[in-house]
């Protein structure tokens, strides 16, 4: 059983975990939304009509930046439909079996 202070400090953990993608979050949506004004108005001045303006090349930094986004929002949320808790549980007792035999094997 955990102990209080093994417990508040896996909340702590989570809580900066939590923070850190919200951080990413604020500056993913300030950058990006500085990088595609710029763009536009870049382009814009130099005689580009709006529907010009709006390529992929000015949403790229979006789409990309948004994928690695997209996981760390999955790390944090704890979801991972490939390497779910239960599967590391299952690993975890995979090894502690494996060391079982090894140490009994010297025994």
């Amino acid at each position: 059983m955990k102990t209080d202070r093994e417990k508040l400090n896996r909340a702590k953990k989570r809580l900066e975990e939590l923070k850190g993608f919200y951080w990413h979050l604020a500056v993913y949506l300030g950058v990006n939304s500085f990088i595609t004004i710029s763009t536009i108005i870049g382009r814009m001045s130099n005689g580009a009509s709006f529907l010009e303006v709006l390529d992929l090349g000015t949403f790229a930094v979006w789409f990309f930046w948004g994928i690695g986004l997209f996981f760390h929002g999955m790390k944090v949320f704890s979801y991972n439909p490939i390497f779910s808790k239960s599967w590391e549980e299952r690993q975890i007792q995979k090894y502690i079996e494996k060391d079982k035999q090894q140490a009994e094997k010297f025994r």
